[in-house]
């Protein structure tokens, strides 16, 4: 048997905690079992006040929802292993992701702030916890985001062909994965993913998600709104180069329809839909043309309305699912920060200096005994 890990994962999407349990032997990675946990409306808003530094947003506000999120992510552990049959000695680390509440990798200070206190995750269950994974690759000079690249590298590689993994939560991220071991691999963030579709829908709707991108599908978007929502400054930066919640929010969508108030908000869906299709695709074609594969993993590998636009946006790609490499799309970044917390306690740095532009490869992560 090999040694297991547990990772935790809270994307930008706030929808719940990913916790998955893996099993690592020699290079073979295996999802033994997973769990989602749902987050209370009450915290979820809180994090979103956070996230967005509304009226109630302030320090103590702050505190209490990082001591809560702790002890909401260390059930999320315990349900995991009480699913799994497993005891807290058996498993050799979790690491936590955290969720990010904050992302400012291009001010004086650079900084990324992910809270879920990892002591009370490291008390409650009796397992050594690893978290803070972005704040030593923002000391070295890099953006801190996105890590999963490096998983991805490790897990999806191929001799054969140039790859390319598009992950796709609240924001999307690429990864370009070279045949050719002489060239780098790289990511970054391409821009939204499923954040502004999830708002609006939310908005209109009063529902979380556009199952199947269904809302989206039944419109044709607006060529005049989606060229604006193209012009962008994020999407002109070269990488590398992060994004979150604190640019692409309901706020900076609503700036963006004050010429489009009259658009039918389905219309508008439409639009979104093909705005995260699109700003990939230009992601693609700019920086990794040479893909021949593109696997897609994250909540939005189900909206199969938006598969659909990015696969004739990119017709020379065969555009699939993680799954058919057998990683579950759902379960790829929880179980990224399992390999990363292996990463930090056999000490070896992860190579990020392609992809968050750190000026060396570091080890990440800061450990908080059981």
């Amino acid at each position: 048997m090999g040694e297991l890990y547990i990772g935790l994962m809270s994307g930008t999407s706030m929808d719940g905690i990913d916790a998955a349990l893996v099993e690592f032997t020699n290079q073979q990675i295996k999802l033994i079992n997973h769990h989602s946990h749902a987050l209370p409306d009450g915290l979820r808003q809180n994090l979103l006040s956070l996230a967005l530094n509304d009226a109630t947003a302030n320090i103590d506000l702050l505190g209490s929802t990082h001591a809560e999120l702790g002890y909401i992510f260390a059930d999320a552990v315990l349900e995991l292993l009480k699913k799994s049959s497993y005891r807290a000695s058996d498993i050799k680390a979790i690491g936590s992701h955290g969720q990010t509440i904050r992302h400012q990798p291009n001010s004086n200070y650079p900084f990324s702030l992910q809270i879920a206190d990892a002591n009370r995750i490291a008390y409650r269950t009796g397992i050594t916890t690893i978290a803070d994974f972005r704040g030593k690759d923002i000391a070295a000079g890099g953006q801190g985001a996105p890590l999963a690249p490096a998983f991805h590298k490790a897990v999806f590689s191929s001799d054969k062909e140039d790859r390319g993994v598009v992950n796709i939560g609240g924001i999307a991220n690429v990864t370009f994965l070279p045949c050719n071991t002489q060239q780098p691999c790289f990511g970054f963030d391409t821009g939204p993913g499923n954040m502004l579709m999830d708002a609006w829908i939310k908005r209109h709707h009063k529902t979380n998600f556009d199952a199947n991108g269904d809302w989206a599908k039944s419109e044709q978007p607006n060529l005049q709104l989606l060229e604006k929502l193209m012009t962008d400054d994020y999407l002109r930066k070269p990488p590398p180069k992060s994004t979150g919640r604190e640019h692409y929010n309901l706020e900076w969508l609503d700036q963006q329809l004050v010429e489009f108030r009259n658009l039918e908000p389905a219309i508008v869906q439409a639009t979104l839909a093909r705005f995260t299709a699109a700003s990939i695709q230009q992601s693609i074609t700019e920086y990794m043309p040479s893909i021949r594969t593109l696997i897609i993993c994250g909540g939005g590998s189900h909206n199969t309305h938006l598969i659909s636009l990015l696969s004739n946006l990119l017709p020379n790609t065969n555009v699939c699912s993680s799954a058919d490499f057998g990683v579950d799309p759902d379960w790829v970044e929880a179980i990224a920060f399992a390999w990363l917390a292996k990463q930090t306690l056999e000490h070896r740095a992860v190579e990020l200096t392609n992809i968050t532009g750190a000026k060396e490869n570091v080890i990440l992560g800061a450990i908080y005994p059981a």
